[in-house]
C-alpha cells in the first residue's frame, strides 16, 4: 500500500493489484472524465509506486559514474534541472527509462515501479562503492498535472510559478520539505513532489481542497500518456528494445554519439551508435485505427487486407478522450512508417484500416 490507500478507499476508488501495490484505478467520477478534467483543469495522481532513490559522490563524481549505464548527457546537466534517461544492456535493449535530477551535491533518481529491484542491483554493481545508492522509502510521490496545476501550486508555494519544464526545486510547506519537479507523465503542465510519507496525506487533501482539483487513477493516467505518445515500459518498451526503435533517439545527446567528446562508454553502444547513424529496422509509431473500435496490445499489423504475415503488431492502444476516437502505438517496419501509410489490424478476426500517424496525438502543454 502507498501512504494514500486510506484516503483513495475513503474517495471511493476502485482498487487495483498493481506492480506490488494497491492503486486507484479510478474513482467514481470514471477513467473518461477524469482523463478530460486533467487536461482541463488539474488532476491528482498518487505515483508512490515508484521509486526514489538518491546517488551520493563518495570516491567518484556521481554523474560521471552514472554515464556508464545510460547514453544520456550527465555531467552536463544543471544543477536544479531534470533530464529523461535510459538505463541500456548490453545488446542495446532499455532496461528501464527514468528521470535524473541534479540537486547540487547529489542526483535523484525516479524508477519505474516494477523495475525497482533490478534498477537498484544494477546501479548498485554499477555505481558502488564509488558512489553511494540511497533508496528513499519514506516519502511519497504525488503528480499534479493540467492546465491549472501552477496556479494551485503557487497559491501554496508561490515560487514554484517560477519554474519551467524540468526544472527541480525544493520548498516547504507548513514546515515539511517538498522536493519538486516541473514534469509528468500527461503531455500536460504539470508537477511532481516527493513529500515525507507521513505527511502525505494531509499535503493531498490541501491540494483536492482547490476546486480545480480532482484525483485521478492509473486508467486515465495511461490514456493520457498514451495520447501524449508516451512510452509505458513493458509494453512500448523493453530489454530487447533499442532507444532508436522506440523512437527515443532525441534523449541522446549529441556529446554522447559518435564523434561526441563523450562518444560511447555506455552498455550496447555499438548497436545504438550503428542505429543513429543508419537507422533501425523496425520503429514506434503512432497508429489511428478507422472507425470507434480501439485497438489494443498484441494486435497484429498487416501490409495487406488478406493474405501475408504480419509486419508488427501494436503495444498500447486504446479510446483516446480528447481526440474522441481510438489511438494505439506500435512496431512497423522502417519502410512503412511514414505518416499516411495504411496498414491493417487484425480485430476479432477481420482486418480493420489503420493509419501511421506522427507523435503526439494531443500537443504538449509544458511551461518551457
Amino acid at each position: 500500500m502507498t501512504p494514500l490507500h486510506a484516503l483513495h478507499v475513503e474517495l471511493g476508488a476502485k482498487m487495483v493489484e498493481f506492480a506490488g501495490y494497491s492503486m486507484p484505478v479510478q474513482y467514481p467520477m470514471g477513467v473518461l472524465k477524469e482523463h478530460l478534467h486533467t487536461r482541463e483543469k488539474a488532476g491528482l495522481f498518487d505515483v508512490s509506486h515508484m521509486g526514489q532513490v538518491i546517488l551520493v559522490p563518495r570516491k567518484a563524481s556521481a554523474s560521471a559514474a552514472l554515464e556508464a549505464l545510460v547514453p544520456q548527457n550527465i555531467q552536463g546537466l544543471e544543477e536544479g534541472r531534470q533530464r529523461y534517461a535510459l538505463l541500456t544492456n548490453d545488446e542495446g535493449g532499455i532496461e528501464d527509462d527514468l528521470m535524473v535530477a541534479n540537486k547540487g551535491d547529489h542526483l535523484f533518481v525516479v524508477v519505474n515501479a516494477a523495475r525497482k529491484e533490478p534498477d537498484l542491483a544494477r546501479l548498485r554493481e554499477g555505481l558502488e562503492p564509488g558512489v553511494v545508492v540511497k533508496h528513499v522509502t519514506t516519502r511519497a510521490l504525488l503528480a499534479l498535472q493540467g492546465p491549472k496545476a501552477e496556479a494551485v501550486l503557487s497559491g501554496i508555494a508561490p515560487e514554484l510559478a517560477e519554474m519551467r519544464f524540468m526544472d527541480v526545486r525544493d520548498v516547504v510547506v507548513d514546515g515539511v520539505e517538498i522536493w519538486v519537479s516541473r514534469s509528468g507523465y500527461t503531455g500536460e503542465d504539470g508537477f511532481e513532489m516527493s513529500v515525507p510519507a507521513d505527511a502525505a496525506e494531509d499535503f493531498a487533501r490541501k491540494l483536492l481542497s482547490h476546486g480545480d482539483v480532482e484525483p485521478i487513477g492509473l486508467g486515465a493516467r495511461d490514456s493520457l500518456r498514451l495520447e501524449a505518445g508516451l512510452c509505458l515500459y513493458g509494453h512500448d518498451i523493453d530489454a530487447g528494445t533499442s532507444p532508436v526503435e522506440a523512437a527515443l533517439s532525441w534523449s541522446i545527446q549529441k556529446i554522447r554519439r559518435a564523434d561526441g567528446a563523450r562518444a560511447g562508454g555506455f552498455p550496447g553502444a555499438d548497436r545504438i551508435l550503428r542505429e543513429l547513424a543508419e537507422s533501425a529496422p523496425r520503429m514506434r509509431v503512432g497508429l489511428k485505427p478507422e472507425g470507434r473500435a480501439p485497438m489494443r496490445e498484441g494486435v497484429p499489423l498487416y501490409a495487406a487486407k488478406d493474405g501475408a504475415d504480419p509486419v508488427g503488431h501494436i503495444t498500447s492502444g486504446g479510446f483516446g478522450p480528447s481526440t474522441g476516437g481510438p489511438v494505439a502505438m506500435g512496431y512497423v517496419p522502417a519502410a512503412m512508417t511514414a505518416p499516411g501509410t495504411v496498414l491493417y489490424g487484425e480485430l476479432r478476426g477481420r482486418r480493420l484500416p489503420v493509419t501511421v500517424t506522427k507523435l503526439p496525438f494531443v500537443a504538449p502543454n509544458f511551461k518551457r
